[in-house]
């Protein structure tokens, strides 16, 4: 999962990256040979001490009640025991390339946020610092969710494994949508769009909301989630930008669209003030996001709605997509070549791959299975969400799980967030057209990456 901090890149994760290709190229070439140098003998049972490397302390008692089940169960061949240190999300990964340049001190587990491994997948960083994981999910691979092993895989290894399937739902206020007389089953974009619109003329409410703020990341993420939904990909498997298409014309042009005819809000952080006072207001009584955000942005902001949201699936572009998306995630890694290497992996695979585990992480987090057979356990269907009315909310995630769209990061992502955020809030405000926004910067993403390598 993304939160805490929200998701996206800030500037400080901007330039954390030395501002863009160059820093962490040269990163890569401060490393090569140096982790093969290092490499010790690893301990393969008993008692071991970890070093873990998290944002949010929640992971640090997560893993630490995975660990004891684990070796309750018996058959466990370590005694973990967990070394937490807590840094920022972008720190931990600069942070530990600094430490490898060092020549030690590196983490043996990492808890990587999906916003700053992207600088894991400049040249040989990840090959260098991280154990492949390919052999240790061998036996559940084919149950493991290819949309949430892809973000952490280069060229065919995988390099952590992820503690959410963050799908996109829509939130809506129950009370709010009745007083305005909006139906809440509403199948499409389109359609909600012109009951919105009506909506907000006769009693001034948005179904909706953007991210217009200083967060680079967050910027692109609403338009991102709405992309991904509609077909469409930031960059394809291969790392090429790909938002110069029908499904980002599409996308944009709805968003763009409700911004300037009222019916979709603008924030300058969907956690943050500005959003709180939207929602306590009663302007914003809907919108899509991630399953996290009930607990970071719902119950933090507004604990007195508590019964009047619920979600269902996205309402659907007329001409072609699914009914979810994706945004957020945080994938946790063991640092190879070190003693505690093959801890660091059991550790990972008690916490992450057992069903029972699944289970567990989602009624003590609200993170949700990477698993795929576990999307039919009747514990989890079973379970009534008090804040949303006592629904049951992972019904809604089963019916929309095998709709999930697979996305590809890129080591150029924060070049992306720089160039594409400003053309999107030239979108929104009607500088630009949808099509000449993505266009420009397409250009302007290529004139920077071609600048950087050169």
């Amino acid at each position: 999962m993304t939160p805490p901090p929200p998701p996206g890149l800030s500037r400080r994760r901007l330039l954390g990256l030395g501002g863009g290709l160059g820093a962490a190229g040269l990163l890569g070439g401060a490393l090569s040979g140096c982790t093969t140098a290092a490499d010790a003998e690893p301990v393969t049972s008993g008692s071991v001490d970890l070093s873990f490397w998290t944002h949010d302390d929640a992971y640090v008692e997560y893993f630490r009640t995975a660990a004891e089940n684990a070796m309750a169960a018996g058959g466990a061949p370590f005694r973990w025991r967990l070394d937490p240190t807590r840094a920022g999300a972008t720190d931990i990964v600069t942070k530990a390339i600094a430490q490898a340049i060092a020549g030690g001190g590196t983490p043996d587990v990492a808890g990587l946020e999906i916003g700053a491994f992207p600088r894991m997948l400049r040249g040989d960083l990840a090959t260098e610092l991280l154990q492949p994981l390919n052999d240790a999910v061998a036996d559940v691979r084919d149950d493991l969710l290819t949309v949430r092993t892809a973000p952490f895989t280069k060229d065919g290894t995988l390099y952590a494994l992820d503690s959410d399937a963050p799908l996109v739902v829509y939130y809506y206020r129950e009370p709010s949508f009745g007083e305005a007389r909006l139906p809440t089953d509403l199948g499409t974009w389109e359609e909600l769009a012109e009951a919105g619109a009506e909506a907000h003329r006769r009693h001034d409410v948005c179904v909706g909301a953007v991210t217009v703020g200083s967060e680079l990341g967050q910027v692109v993420q609403s338009f991102d989630m709405l992309l991904m939904q509609r077909g469409g990909a930031l960059f394809d498997e291969d790392g090429n930008l790909t938002i110069d298409s029908a499904e980002g014309e599409a996308a944009l042009t709805f968003m763009a669209r409700g911004v300037q005819e009222g019916w979709i809000a603008t924030v300058a952080d969907p956690m943050g003030p500005s959003m709180q006072a939207a929602l306590k207001s009663g302007q914003v009584i809907g919108l899509w996001m991630a399953t996290w955000y009930k607990i970071y942005g719902l119950v933090p902001n507004v604990p007195e709605q508590s019964g009047q949201w619920r979600i269902r699936p996205l309402p659907a572009f007329r001409d072609g997509g699914s009914r979810t998306s994706f945004t957020g995630g945080t994938g946790f890694a063991a640092f190879r070549g070190k003693e505690n290497t093959l801890a660091a992996v059991e550790l990972i695979k008690a916490g992450y791959l057992t069903p029972e585990e699944q289970v567990r992480r989602f009624l003590d987090l609200g993170y949700l299975p990477t698993r795929r057979s576990v999307y039919d356990n009747e514990e989890l269907l079973r379970t009534e969400d008090e804040y949303c009315g006592g629904q049951r909310m992972f019904e809604v995630y089963r019916g929309v799980i095998d709709e999930a769209p697979v996305f590809s990061l890129s080591a150029d992502k924060p070049v992306l967030d720089t160039v594409l955020s400003g053309h999107l809030l030239r979108a929104y405000r009607g500088d630009l057209s949808p099509r000449e926004a993505l266009r420009r910067a397409t250009e302007d993403f290529h004139g920077q990456t071609r600048s950087s390598r050169s």
